[in-house]
């Protein structure tokens, strides 16, 4: 799809964790997919998208509805994958954004921290969480500014095709990935301060990608 990736960090090894991004385009799938071997938990009306609904689908993507009666359905997915060992993605921000900031991580989805697992030593455990940055910093090799970042970006009201069918033709996109040290629910207080660090982390990850202050 004409994006050049550049790693920072690694993924965590331990199987099954929890990945959290922010999110600023439906490119983010692409890239987290092609470095992560797990599955999306996703709103339920991506699975409806042209071309990403049916990547989502093969992809064994969860999808959640919002309407209470899917819930336990989404939650025996997720408890589902877990123990079969499968890595987990999730967009805490529920939506995307612009590509220069980030919106808030809402608390309530990191109800997916609060599942256990056993491994195979026999021993029960929470799930580690593995903030992840990620931000569209470069075309055709030179830097992306302020004002051009929101065309990269996918958010709003943005109609799908005619939005790739543009940034198709502005050229290579340098998309780069900072992963970030992992951490459990029992490091912290409560479910909202786990987020509250996961957000902080990456939204720091973010501003560092976007600024250059990493290392090269």
């Amino acid at each position: 799809m004409g994006l050049r990736v550049i790693v920072r960090g690694s993924e965590h090894t331990e199987r099954p964790h929890l990945v959290v991004s922010n999110h600023i385009s439906y490119f983010d799938i692409v890239t987290l997919g092609s470095l992560i071997a797990g599955d999306f938990v996703a709103k339920a009306d991506i699975a409806k998208w042209p071309i990403f609904g049916v990547m989502a689908k093969a992809g064994r993507s969860v999808f959640i509805d919002r309407k209470r009666s899917a819930t336990s359905n989404a939650r025996d997915q997720i408890q589902e994958r877990l123990d079969d060992g499968d890595t987990l993605i999730m967009f805490p921000e529920s939506t995307s954004g612009d590509g220069n900031r980030m919106k808030p991580f809402k608390s309530a989805l990191f109800t997916v921290a609060e599942r256990h697992v056993t491994d195979q030593h026999g021993r029960t455990h929470g799930i580690a969480v593995q903030p992840v940055s990620i931000a569209y910093t470069r075309l055709n090799g030179l830097p992306i500014g302020v004002g051009w970042r929101p065309y990269v970006a996918w958010y709003g009201d943005m109609e799908m095709l005619p939005h790739l069918w543009q940034v198709w033709k502005l050229g290579i996109l340098t998309v780069e990935v900072t992963f970030h040290a992992p951490v459990r629910l029992a490091d912290f207080p409560n479910r909202k301060a786990l987020a509250a660090h996961c957000d902080q982390v990456v939204r720091a990850g973010l501003a560092g990608l976007l600024a250059g202050r990493v290392a090269a």
